[in-house]
C-alpha cells in the first residue's frame, strides 16, 4: 500500500505553532510524522482525527532517517486516530 506525502510547507503551514498546526491538519491527513518528542506533553492529542508517528533519530537528515523507513511504514500500518506510535532509538 502506498502513501501520499505532504510537508508542512507544502500545505502552506510553515511557521504555524504545534497546537494550531494539529487543528489545521484535522480532517486533512491520516497520519502526522514529527521529530518533536515533547508533542504529547505539550498538546492535547485525544480527539484528533489522525495518528502521530514520533520519529527518534539523530537528525532529520536522510542518512539518519533511511534506516528507520521500514519501521515508519510499519507504524503507519497500525496508526490510530489520537494515538502515538514511536519509531527509532
Amino acid at each position: 500500500m502506498g502513501h501520499d506525502v505532504a510537508t508542512v510547507q507544502g500545505f502552506g503551514w510553515a511557521g504555524i505553532k504545534n497546537g494550531e498546526l494539529l487543528r489545521q491538519a484535522s480532517g486533512k491527513i491520516d497520519a502526522f510524522l514529527t521529530m518533536d518528542r515533547n508533542l504529547e506533553v505539550q498538546q492535547k492529542l485525544d480527539g484528533l482525527s489522525f495518528g502521530i508517528v514520533v520519529i527518534r533519530a539523530r537528525s532529520n537528515r536522510v542518512e539518519d532517517l533511511r534506516p528507520l523507513v521500514s519501521d515508519i511504514l510499519a507504524a503507519l500500518g497500525h496508526i490510530e486516530a489520537g494515538k502515538i506510535q514511536r519509531v527509532g532509538a
